[in-house]
Parts: C-alpha cells; sequence; structure tokens
C-alpha cells in the first residue's frame, strides 16, 4: 500500500516531490486556530494501518512544535501503521551541554519530544556540534542526509577559480569535504565567540589567493555575524568580494540584510528552509531516503 504523505504549512514543495517518486497519496487535513489561539486539528485522510509520512521542517521551531505534537498524536490515534517525520532543518542542536550553571540541555530534551510521536526521522545535516551522531540523544531511527555532494557540484558548475573559506575550526572537517569533492583549495579562519552575535576572527595567509573567488561556505546561517566578520577580513586581505553559501539558511530578523549589506557577492543556500536563497536543491535525497525507508517495512 502507497504511504499517506501530509505537508504542514509551507511544506508543500518537499512533499510534493515525495508524492511524485513514492506513488504516495496526499493527505488531507484541515489545520486552524480558534478565537482563542488554541488549535483545531482534524484529518480527513484514512491512515488506518498506513504508513505515514510527515513534511516539517523546523526552523522557528516553538511556532510549529505543538500542531505537530498534536498532528502525531492523531495519527497514533488514528491508527496509522508508522510515522516518517521528514524535517530539512532540525532545530534545538545548539544547546548541547550546560555552558553555566543552571542552564537546560534544550538538545536532549527537544530529541526526548520528537522520538515520543515519531517513529522515524529524516533530516538533513543537523549541527552535530559535541555529539557524533543523532542517536546519542534521540531514541527513534534517524537517516542523517548530507548536502556536501550537492554543494559541490553547484560549485564546481557555478564558480570557476573557487577557494572555498571556512569560517571557523568546527567547519573544517565540513569544508574540508565540499574542498575535495569540488576540487579546490581551502581554508580556515580561526573563531572565538564572544557572545550569541558577537564574534572574533583571523585569517590565515592569502597570498597565493588573490585572483580566487572566496566561498564562504557553513551548515548554517542564522545571525550572518560569523560571515559577516569573515567577509570584513577578506576585504582587509585584499580578496574579491565572496559568495556565501549556507546549508540552512536560518536568517534571524535583519541577517539576510545585513549579510548582502557586508559585501556577499551572492548568498546561495539549500532548499531545507523556503528562502529567496535557495538555489541548491535537496528533495531528491529526500526522496530516495523516503523509498528506502518504505522498503524496509515494517518500521516497528
Amino acid at each position: 500500500m502507497t504511504p499517506v504523505v501530509f505537508a504542514l504549512p509551507e511544506n508543500e514543495f518537499h512533499a510534493n516531490k515525495i508524492l511524485a517518486g513514492t506513488f504516495g497519496e496526499k493527505g488531507e487535513y484541515s489545520l486552524r486556530k480558534f478565537p482563542d489561539g488554541e488549535t483545531y486539528l482534524r484529518i480527513l485522510s484514512n491512515v488506518e494501518q498506513r504508513e505515514v509520512i510527515v513534511v516539517c521542517t523546523l526552523h522557528e521551531p516553538d511556532n510549529k512544535l505543538l500542531a505537530l505534537l498534536f498532528f502525531c498524536r492523531l495519527l497514533k490515534d488514528l491508527k496509522a501503521k508508522s510515522i516518517c517525520l521528514v524535517s530539512p532543518y532540525l532545530a534545538y542542536m545548539r544547546q548541547d551541554k550546560k555552558f553555566n550553571t543552571g542552564e537546560a540541555v534544550t538538545s536532549g530534551y527537544f530529541a526526548t519530544l520528537l522520538s515520543s510521536f515519531a517513529d522515524q526521522l529524516i533530516t538533513i545535516d543537523p549541527h552535530l556540534h559535541r555529539r557524533s551522531s543523532l542517536q546519542e540523544i534521540y531514541t527513534i531511527p534517524c537517516s542523517v542526509l548530507h548536502a556536501a555532494g550537492l554543494i559541490s557540484g553547484w560549485i564546481k558548475t557555478n564558480i570557476p577559480n573557487a577557494l572555498l573559506v571556512g569560517p571557523d575550526g568546527e567547519s573544517r572537517q565540513w569544508v574540508s569535504e565540499v574542498a575535495k569533492d569540488a576540487g579546490v583549495p581551502f581554508i580556515v579562519l580561526n573563531k572565538i565567540r564572544q557572545g550569541d552575535r558577537e564574534v572574533e576572527l583571523s585569517i590565515p595567509k592569502t597570498e597565493d589567493y588573490k585572483n580566487y573567488t572566496p566561498v564562504l561556505v557553513d551548515d548554517i546561517i542564522s545571525t550572518a555575524s560569523t560571515m559577516i566578520k569573515a567577509i570584513q577580513l577578506l576585504k582587509q586581505a585584499g580578496m574579491n568580494a565572496p559568495i556565501c553559501i549556507g546549508v540552512h539558511p536560518v536568517f534571524a530578523p535583519g541577517a539576510f540584510q545585513a549579510l548582502k549589506q557586508a559585501g556577499a557577492k551572492e548568498i546561495i543556500s539549500c532548499n531545507t528552509i523556503g528562502h529567496e536563497t535557495n538555489k541548491i536543491d535537496i528533495s531528491e535525497m529526500i526522496l530516495s531516503a523516503c523509498k528506502n525507508i518504505l522498503a524496509t517495512k515494517p518500521l516497528l
């Protein structure tokens, strides 16, 4: 039996790709707010003993999580066979330790919550900093997909004479992989973070790369403060205007405009989150992962 595929609001693009590739059934539902702000939800499709795929990317998660929880709980009440959550951007991965006494390690709390209402998770390049795997905190099977190959392919096709620039030491492994696949050199800046929006950077010697196009690559562009500092350093070093590439275009308020004003030649992202910078499509990766999961039934 084909899966039932539900697209939560603003997730229709990837859901439609999954529908077309799996010959699935489009899930129908009604989701709205009562006058007092509470959520009304009704699932109209028959999901009993059906595999269900729910597509919901999780930027701005606090605005989405309660509806997602209600949705998946209702699917279970309606006796869905299994629930696969496709979340191209997975939130709450940064706070993975207690930096100060009394802080919440929210990545673990969030993982416990998602694991309580989904049976499987598909995501793209979660921000694994101090963790080696999502399975350290998630108790459901997780399919982690990587956009490095798509980014390197885009660079090879669109940027001649590219020099990849990692904004900090955390990005070294990521940037070196993209650079290797694209067949281009790379350098990594040194970063000291002073707070949520303040960073200090230093740049290695760039004399050999004056005629190259710098390409700043990172997994998440949020405040863009690190990339803005990097652009300033590249300018001071006499480098060409850089192209900025991020897997996840989170963009805190004002960050996108600030990055453009800082001197980015172009800003490119993967479509894990809908944004005008989306030029690298990850939908085929997601479809392939869904097919693999559906081919290994049952999930539970």
